[in-house]
């Protein structure tokens, strides 16, 4: 099966009838999902006695989330993971996540639907692109990550082998913030790369920016000659002068798809701007990034007022809201700063740009440690 960029939007509502439902709507019905007895997670059935408001009463749309004001992450750190499962899916089997602690101890969260939903969407975005199918080489973390576990379900779509190394992302954080280097891990992770890309030829890289970068260095053959025709990017980014590098050295003939995202807000799809820039865009940041409603909605906010946006073209941070049936997280200030963006002709939906670590005097965070990740 194949997608048209140009119909990309009505073939995702199709495939995911979900997303064609009305943001407020679908919100009341997360409310009223996530707090009635029958179907809320203890977790949340806990809280509502203490928020001051009846959430399915009070919350009319959207726009009312913020009457929760900005979720602690410190909260979702204390959890129990079997706390976080909706009752109404108490039936279903589920896996638990977990962050790669990029900014403190990792965060664990439940997946019963949401996986099957960022496997459909992003299996629509490689048929646009001519790239579905195929054997997949996953150089991403392994293990409680949810990246890999993507991976493996994208792949089990079109019956796919998903050749795997071990990488544990928190190793390499944990020697950043002793004071010590990544420079070995980085290695053994890159040998391990090499050896599959010589024995196997996938047809489909996963990987983070910054270790493609890795990769690149050590390859004596562009990434063609391995048989591979797309790079899938996702986590840390490149500068412009890296991604012409990549580009220009390694990646020719190979498409390169990057996302942006995590563990809890899911996966901002690559607008690129040769297709027709989002109104916005900045000069030289190469492309946007949108995350489909109503599942996610990113929101570009004044650093010093988290309830203001910005205007499109205006920097701030990213507030992210996760609306799912398996995970709930209101107003959550992330670790990045970034552009805003208008809507792009492949996703009518406003976006983010030019995405960097955020700092409060502007100059990048001093809490999040990235390491390959």
């Amino acid at each position: 099966m194949t997608t048209a960029f140009g119909t990309l939007a009505a073939t995702l509502r199709t495939r995911v009838p979900e997303l064609g439902i009305d943001l407020d709507t679908w919100t009341r019905r997360m409310m009223r999902w996530h707090f009635d007895p029958r179907t809320a997670s203890p977790f949340w059935a806990a809280r509502r006695g203490s928020l001051g408001f009846d959430p399915v009463k009070d919350v009319d749309g959207f726009a009312a989330l913020e009457l929760f004001g900005l979720f602690d992450k410190a909260e979702l750190r204390a959890a129990h993971a079997r706390d976080l499962l909706p009752r109404g899916y108490r039936d279903r089997p589920f896996r638990v996540f977990e962050t790669g602690g990029t900014t403190g101890a990792p965060c664990r969260i439940v997946n019963v639907t949401r996986l099957a939903y960022d496997v459909e969407i992003y299996r629509m975005v490689l048929e646009a692109r001519g790239v579905a199918g195929g054997d997949v080489l996953a150089m991403t973390p392994s293990g409680p990550h949810a990246y890999g576990h993507f991976v493996e379900g994208l792949a089990d779509s079109w019956r796919g082998a998903v050749h795997s190394i071990d990488f544990d992302p928190r190793w390499v954080k944990a020697a950043l913030r002793s004071g010590g280097e990544a420079d070995a891990y980085t290695v053994h992770l890159v040998d391990q790369t090499l050896t599959l890309l010589t024995a196997e030829r996938p047809a489909l890289l996963f990987t983070t920016s910054r270790l493609l970068l890795e990769l690149a260095m050590r390859l004596p053959r562009p990434l063609r000659a391995y048989g591979v025709r797309a790079v899938c990017t996702g986590g840390t980014s490149c500068t412009a002068a890296e991604a012409r590098f990549l580009r220009e050295e390694h990646l020719a003939g190979v498409q390169w798809i990057d996302t942006y995202g995590n563990t809890l807000v899911g996966h901002a799809l690559q607008g690129d701007a040769a297709a027709g820039a989002a109104a916005g865009l900045p000069d030289g940041a190469g492309h946007s990034y949108h995350l489909p409603p109503p599942f996610a909605v990113l929101r570009v906010v004044d650093p010093t007022d988290p309830w203001r946006e910005v205007a499109v073209g205006g920097r701030g941070r990213v507030r992210a809201t996760t609306l799912l049936e398996d995970l709930f997280l209101p107003n959550l200030l992330e670790r990045d700063s970034a552009v805003r963006t208008g809507p792009h002709p492949w996703f009518p939906w406003d976006g983010v740009a030019a995405v960097r670590p955020f700092r409060a005097d502007g100059e990048g965070s001093a809490e999040a440690v990235e390491g390959v990740y």
